[in-house]
């Protein structure tokens, strides 16, 4: 760069800076450092217009201010964790995986779509598990938003519905190979001579022996389903064969055939209906 260059180029450069400060110190244009200012009594001049939110929501003084804080803050805890809790600890599992391995088994990728599935998971899941959290209102949430129970108490009483509901899907099912599972790693071996008791059980080992107990179930359901339609495949495949068109993908033609054999038996009626009675009629 040549000496002239340079020098248009620095004074370029001066009258850019100077032009900022102009304006920064122009009427109607405040400076940053002028937006929100110090004075020496302490007050913040608040050029901006921003809210004072301490005099919206201020601290909790007594004992019916704290009991609201705490109430919103129990409930943002069990909205966070509610869709753990449906997935794990209720019929949640076993209704999605049967419907999802149904969809397959008819050969209908995308039909029903995945959320008329969840959709329909969720209802009969709130179906059945409607008098396990009736228990647990009655017996937990109510009394203790009344002041009549503490935390811990609470809880344990919360819990034990649902304990209850968990221990009665693995017997009926026959898995209690999975509670011994998870207990003996979390607590070491059980004695050959002595029983395993319910309450000895904790929340943190029936939980995830739920859950394989549920995957289980489900997995027997929807081989159970999958046997017609896989029989419809094969013989169609076979015919196809046999007439020399080998070219002909058999998907094609016993689509079809799947669709009308499960709508002239009903089958939604009976999978629906199989899926509320493989939990015992009650939650």
């Amino acid at each position: 760069m040549t000496a002239g260059g340079r020098r248009h180029f620095r004074s370029s450069r001066i009258a850019l800076l100077a032009m900022a400060g102009a304006l920064a110190l122009a009427p109607g244009r405040p400076a940053a450092a002028q937006l929100v200012a110090a004075n020496t009594s302490g007050q913040i001049d608040n050029a901006l217009g921003i809210p004072d939110m301490s005099a919206v929501a201020p601290p909790a003084t007594d004992a019916k201010g704290i009991s609201a804080s705490l109430r919103i803050l129990v409930l943002l805890t069990v909205l966070s964790i509610a869709p753990s809790i449906l997935i794990m600890m209720t019929s949640f599992t076993r209704i999605v995986i049967v419907l999802a391995l149904l969809r397959q088994a008819i050969g209908t990728q995308q039909l029903p779509p995945g959320q008329v599935l969840i959709g329909m998971a969720v209802i009969m899941t709130m179906l059945i598990m409607a008098p396990t959290w009736s228990r647990m209102k009655q017996d937990a949430v109510d009394p203790y938003l009344e002041g009549k129970l503490g935390q811990a108490e609470a809880f344990e009483r919360g819990a034990r519905p649902l304990r209850e509901f968990m221990f009665n899907q693995i017997e009926i099912a026959e898995n209690e190979e999975n509670v011994f599972l998870f207990h003996e790693y979390a607590s070491g071996p059980v004695p050959a001579d002595s029983e395993l008791r319910q309450d000895d059980v904790s929340l943190t080992s029936l939980i995830p022996a739920f859950v394989l107990s549920e995957l289980k179930t489900s997995f027997v359901m929807g081989f159970r389903i999958y046997l017609p339609f896989l029989v419809i495949d094969m013989v169609v495949a076979a015919i196809l064969i046999s007439m020399g068109m080998m070219m002909l993908p058999p998907v094609l033609i016993s689509l079809p055939f799947k669709l009308m054999l499960f709508v002239l038996a009903d089958g939604w009626g009976l999978v629906v209906g199989s899926l509320l009675g493989s939990f015992g009629g009650n939650g």
